[in-house]
């Protein structure tokens, strides 16, 4: 059984940092998808960017060349860098995880993933 646990949320002025991290525990592979979703209130959950065996890519047009999903393999860890944080960034940020690398009309679908974690809150003010 795969456990997924985010650290690192916070509250943080525009134009700011945050690094996510995202820990792993139970048997995972560097082929398996992982993905970051995020979720503001009212919204739909939507993919922020994935990595799978080291590429990586960005779901959302609006992270783009600010947001950098990275993973390190030996400490089964996931990351997000978010730079250059906007107010519209505000929402819960969860990592998931899947055997399989699934696209629907070109972009990950929150129902293709089987384990996810709690989320971490990230709080932009403007």
């Amino acid at each position: 059984q795969v456990q997924l646990a985010e650290s690192g949320g916070g509250s943080v002025q525009a134009g700011g940092s945050l690094r996510l991290s995202c820990a792993a525990s139970g048997y995972t592979s560097s082929t398996y998808c992982m993905t970051w979703f995020r979720q503001a209130p009212g919204k739909e959950r939507e993919g922020v960017a994935t990595i799978v065996s080291d590429v990586s890519t960005s779901d959302a047009d609006s992270v783009k060349g600010r947001f950098t999903i990275s993973k390190d393999n030996a400490k089964n860890t996931l990351y997000l860098q978010m730079n250059s944080l906007k107010p519209e960034d505000t929402a819960m940020y969860y990592c998931a995880a899947d055997p399989y690398f699934r696209l629907h009309y070109g972009l990950v679908r929150e129902r293709d993933f089987a384990y996810w974690g709690q989320g971490t809150q990230v709080t932009v003010s403007s």
